[in-house]
């Protein structure tokens, strides 16, 4: 049922490089001089150094902003000058981003997704979520990540990429997305009533909260944590590596808790106005991100096993199975609505049944026909 799909996921080549391989590294040997003479005739033009507006909730000082920093450096090697500039707001980043203040914008998915929805889908609610045996596989589900990743940053996938002058031009993996609670009962006795931080720039976390039976209360990148530490919400949506930093253990304290099943996976992204930048920019830095997809698939599973194992807590019996049955038919509901990209869910299906082929619903074609 995947043939139609023209994104094909490769394995590398092992042993003496055959003929598809040689075949490969001349089209790769191709598109770097045609990147070398694209950027050597727009550095001739006097074009100014585009900038890219990065958001680290740290700044200058953060992680983000140091792969971000990396990124420069590695663009610089290919006679590409990127200049960064560091906000601690990412709705500032943002709208400097549209008034044209900065040329790129690295920025959570939430933020990026208007202006290039397909990509988004890696953040879907239990799109790369793979359960075996009642049992997350935690491991098989960041391979989803990596292997959808590796699909987007292919040339076969600019289309997938690109929405008029914008162009996502890498994807960067921040983890799986928890639910965090300040009283583990909630875990039992279930969400309704239960108040949850809505991102004000994020019509699709109301709609799904509502659905949840919780109550969503208007919040921001900036203060959620804080309402959860004092006690505005009872529950919220973080990966493992902003637990720390942004003291989220506070507002867990004694009687709270972290879920063991992910809602869903987080990433960033860094978008472009393709015409401020060289032509084929944007396919290598994408091809760059998807190199460091490994280490930041790293960095987060590290921030996973930090976490106390007394904080964790764990799902019962046949609950994985229902719930990623749930989400499947809440994907199916959302893209039907216009929340969720179909195309972005054709991809994460073809990929997740890849890794996870014995699942259920890859046998019906649900998320692939419309």
């Amino acid at each position: 049922m995947f043939t139609s799909m023209s994104i094909r996921l490769h394995t590398p080549p092992t042993g003496a490089p055959g003929r598809r391989a040689g075949a490969r590294w001349a089209l790769a040997t191709l598109a770097a001089l045609a990147m070398a003479s694209a950027t050597q005739a727009w550095a001739q033009s006097g074009s100014a150094a585009p900038t890219i507006c990065v958001w680290d909730p740290i700044g200058k000082g953060g992680q983000l902003f140091d792969a971000a920093r990396s990124f420069s450096v590695a663009m610089q090697g290919k006679g590409i000058s990127v200049n960064l500039k560091a906000y601690t707001d990412e709705s500032v980043a943002t709208e400097d981003f549209k008034v044209g203040q900065c040329q790129g914008l690295l920025a959570t998915t939430i933020r990026t997704k208007s202006w290039v929805s397909t990509p988004a889908a890696l953040d879907y609610g239990g799109a790369a979520t793979v359960v075996r045996d009642n049992k997350v596989d935690i491991e098989a589900s960041y391979d989803v990540i990596r292997k959808a990743g590796m699909a987007l940053a292919s040339p076969n996938a600019e289309k997938l990429m690109v929405e008029g002058k914008h162009e996502v031009a890498g994807i960067l993996p921040a983890g799986a997305l928890y639910v965090m609670v300040r009283d583990r009962e909630i875990f039992k006795r279930g969400f309704a009533g239960a108040r949850m931080p809505a991102f004000d720039n994020d019509k699709l976390q109301a709609y799904l909260i509502a659905k949840a039976g919780g109550v969503p209360v208007a919040a921001n990148i900036r203060n959620f944590a804080t309402m959860f530490n004092n006690g505005n919400v009872d529950v919220v949506f973080a990966p493992a590596v902003a637990y720390m930093p942004l003291e989220l253990n506070k507002g867990v304290g004694s009687k709270g808790g972290i879920s063991r099943f992910p809602l869903a996976f987080t990433t960033f992204q860094v978008l472009i106005d393709r015409d401020k930048f060289p032509a084929g920019f944007g396919q290598t830095a994408r091809q760059y991100w998807a190199s460091q997809c490994g280490t930041l698939v790293a960095s987060a599973r590290k921030a996973e096993a930090a976490i106390p194992a007394s904080v964790w807590v764990d799902y019962e019996g046949d609950e994985g199975v229902k719930f990623v049955a749930l989400q499947r038919d809440s994907r199916v509901e959302a893209g039907k609505a216009g929340y969720y990209d179909k195309a972005g869910l054709k991809l994460m299906k073809r990929v997740r049944c890849s890794v996870n082929p014995g699942a259920s619903d890859c046998g019906s074609t649900a998320e692939i026909d419309w």
